[in-house]
């Protein structure tokens, strides 16, 4: 079962220490040579949120209905802002990590995924810190709730759900290049299209399917109940996360498989 994925996750895990070293000098090199250094990975995210949040609960004063888990807009979209801004980033990245790649795989017979899981894992390590914030600082709400136990799995099976997403789309866009243009669109608009903003509530009934269209919402579906209700993810997070994964196992065992041979000349 899953021949082509097993040999590549086996080849990553033999190559751990280099996957951790090359996580390093990705971190470093994001800010190598500018003034404010590792100020400007974090300003930019936070500049975003406090744009949204200046715009929906300042300026418009918009409040959630009574389904939410919160009324406060400014809330409400801080906890999925920042899983939803990693997440942009972990599949950009990734997506282009083959082909920024392509010269040292072409020299050197290592494995492929090492590039995607590096670019993944990078995006989780600088986004981690603003997670701390945000479990910290919600998590007076509900005086620590016993539920942010479950906060490390849900995490991980995101993270496992982005890295499976950015190695599909590396191989893709590998074989076409018209792939980075696409997901690129589709990265810009999907913050309308997931919970990240809004409650699914507040999207029309015959539409509300779309959402799960997103690998993102089931994820922040599940942050939202922990950080702001201290309740555990009700069961179509898990369901949805695990559905993501599955799925996406599927295939890029599928493509991994198809394109061993043709890879190298794609890049």
């Amino acid at each position: 079962m899953l021949p082509a994925l097993r040999a590549e996750l086996r080849s990553l895990v033999r190559a751990r220490a280099l996957l951790a070293m090359m996580v390093r000098r990705e971190l470093a090199a994001r800010h190598a040579g500018s003034v404010l250094g590792v100020v400007w990975l974090y300003l930019q995210p936070l500049l975003t949120i406090a744009a949204y949040y200046l715009v929906f609960d300042v300026v418009f004063q918009m409040r959630l209905g009574e389904s939410a888990p919160t009324r406060a807009v400014g809330a409400y979209l801080i906890v999925g802002m920042v899983p939803w801004i990693a997440f942009c980033d972990a599949i950009n990245r990734g997506m282009g990590s083959l082909l920024e790649a392509g010269s040292l795989l072409q020299k050197n017979p290592l494995p492929p995924a090492l590039f995607p899981a590096r670019a993944v894992l990078a995006s989780a390590v600088t986004y981690l810190p603003l997670m701390l914030v945000l479990v910290v600082g919600y998590s007076l709400l509900h005086r620590f709730s016993p539920a942010l136990l479950l906060l490390p799995p849900l995490l991980a099976l995101m993270l496992a759900v982005w890295f499976l997403l950015a190695y599909v789309l590396a191989i893709l866009a590998a074989a076409l290049r018209d792939v980075t243009q696409i997901v690129t669109f589709f990265l810009a608009i999907g913050v309308f299209l997931s919970p990240v903003l809004f409650p699914p509530s507040m999207f029309p009934s015959g539409l509300g399917w779309t959402l799960w269209l997103n690998p993102i919402t089931p994820g922040v579906l599940g942050l939202h109940e922990l950080l702001l209700a201290g309740r555990p993810p009700a069961a179509e997070t898990w369901l949805g996360l695990s559905a993501w994964f599955v799925v996406l196992t599927l295939l890029l065992d599928r493509l991994v498989a198809r394109s061993r041979e043709q890879l190298i000349d794609w890049l």
